[in-house]
């Protein structure tokens, strides 16, 4: 296929790796991936990229306060983070570092790429959040702290960076975000990038010296004494895991000639992907994502995640706890998916018994129990099946496609499950454990497992191991149906 014509890129933030990955992440983590499966099921070709910033000042200064090498800490943690992809079947492509010689290349050919008048050097003083990893201005802090780190005490720094000329793009990004040919999901996060730009872009500092860097980052092409502040060398990660610096073909496929582009992030990170990144890639000359994808946070209990308050959920535990596609249902159904959403294991239980052990998997063990005395059975689509059960999959199948490409997770869910309840009144109505004639109970059956495997097809990107299950229970071979009985989907939690 050309390149650009069916081509789908999708990225998450990379995470700094002053710890271990918390659920806050397994949420992004498990979206882009249920969009990236959808993707793939469609038919296009997809390349998911995920990976780990490790550059940052935040690090070096985790490993002091645990006494460790730095390296030490940083590759362990990434080792945790690269652990996710078996700990929540998770289907990415790629898992980019930024200590990686590929992305030390790309960070230095993208600063070489950029306008000369864009990178300028000046003295700077000014307030400095370690969390954000982001220098503030009066106006971004409240009572003298961070919103995203209160915590944290931002430091007095003074010395003297390169800066990128943000300035300059200001009229471009605010048409850009406002047109929405860059378009940021959801509208409120629209509306806020678009209150942020009309307040007057100011320049941002893109370097650090070596010194105050501890010697790590991405060295500054021709000025050894400094290196890459982290956000302009870390959001480089997104070309250089498709070769950006040695201009592979990957790099022109998925980047410079496709015209869907996903980058989704946290709400805390907005700006940064709406406004930053894409005046960066202005300036080097390169094409511009499609979209911008922002979710909203988690909180354990109703409150923040946080270390001091011992809340910090690490994903491989509670996937241990109650499996993997348990947690992946429970973060798309009861997280909203442009908002903030809470994590209790009350409400995880609650959901997995009411919709998974007696919902799904009841369906599934009562069409495997019925069919399996009948089968191999001959189906035939288009006499089998009723106008009224092909209705219902049709619309759910229309709505559910259209949640998905607006990216309206939790509904497209929804609609799965809407089905799932018309499979189980199907059954009901039918009564095929009273049908005596061998012919009607065939047809009965027939549309029960149509529905099923209409089920597994929609549910796959939200629950792969469950939509595998049950796909090597009921199969189709030709004119053929092979029903048979499997393994309890969901034990009933106690």
């Amino acid at each position: 296929m050309p390149p650009g014509d069916k081509t789908f890129y999708i990225t998450t933030a990379i995470p700094y790796v002053n710890a271990e990955p918390h659920l806050g992440f397994a949420l992004e983590l498990v979206q882009a991936d249920a969009i990236a499966r959808f993707r793939r099921l469609q038919g296009r070709d997809v390349r998911f990229v995920t990976g780990t910033d490790e550059n940052a000042l935040k690090n070096f200064i985790a490993a002091r306060e645990q006494g460790v090498d730095p390296r030490e800490l940083i590759n362990r943690n990434a080792a945790a983070f690269r652990e996710l992809k078996s700990t929540l079947n998770l289907s990415w492509d790629d898992f980019i570092r930024t200590t990686e010689p590929r992305h030390i290349a790309g960070a230095q050919k993208f600063w070489r790429a950029c306008r000369p008048e864009d990178i300028y050097k000046k003295h700077y003083r000014g307030l400095y959040c370690v969390g954000c990893e982001e220098f503030k201005t009066e106006k971004d802090l409240a009572d003298g702290r961070c919103a995203e780190h209160p915590t944290i005490e931002p430091e007095l720094v003074e010395e003297e960076n390169y800066f990128f000329r943000l300035s300059a793009y200001q009229g471009t990004i605010e048409r850009l975000v406002g047109s929405g040919e860059l378009e940021v999901i959801p509208e409120v996060r629209r509306n806020e990038m678009l209150a942020f730009i009309s307040r007057g872009l100011q320049d941002f500092s893109i370097s650090r010296s070596r010194e105050r860097a501890h010697g790590f980052g991405v060295p500054v092409p021709g000025d050894p004494s400094q290196v890459q502040y982290v956000w302009f060398d870390a959001l480089t990660n997104y070309i250089n895991a498709l070769g950006y610096a040695e201009d592979a073909e990957s790099f022109r496929r998925y980047w410079q000639e496709n015209d869907d582009i996903l980058h989704v992030i946290g709400k805390g990170i907005a700006r940064f992907h709406a406004v930053y990144w894409p005046a960066m890639l202005l300036s080097a000359g390169l094409r511009l994502p499609k979209r911008v994808f922002v979710h909203g946070y988690i909180t354990v209990n109703g409150q923040k995640i946080s270390k001091s308050l011992g809340n910090i959920i690490i994903p491989k535990e509670i996937v241990a706890k109650y499996g993997v596609d348990p947690i992946r249902y429970y973060l798309f159904r009861e997280i909203p998916t442009f908002e903030d959403g809470d994590f209790s294991e009350v409400k995880l239980v609650e959901r997995y018994n009411g919709e998974l052990a007696n919902g799904l998997g009841n369906l599934v063990a009562r069409v495997a129990a019925l069919g399996e005395k009948l089968s191999p059975l001959r189906f035939n689509f288009a006499r089998d099946i009723r106008p009224a059960v092909h209705e219902e999959i049709d619309k759910r199948f229309r709505r559910y496609e259209e949640a998905m490409d607006s990216l309206h997770l939790h509904e497209a869910l929804g609609e799965v499950w809407q089905l799932i309840g018309f499979a189980d009144r199907h059954i009901n109505d039918a009564t095929p454990w009273a049908v005596a004639d061998p012919e009607a109970l065939r047809k009965i059956i027939s549309r029960a497992a149509w529905l099923v495997s209409t089920v597994a097809n929609l549910v796959s990107p939200f629950l792969p191991e469950t939509a595998e299950k049950i796909q090597q229970q009921i199969a189709f071979r030709d004119s053929t149906m092979v029903i048979k009985r499997g393994g309890v989907l969901f034990p009933r939690l106690g």
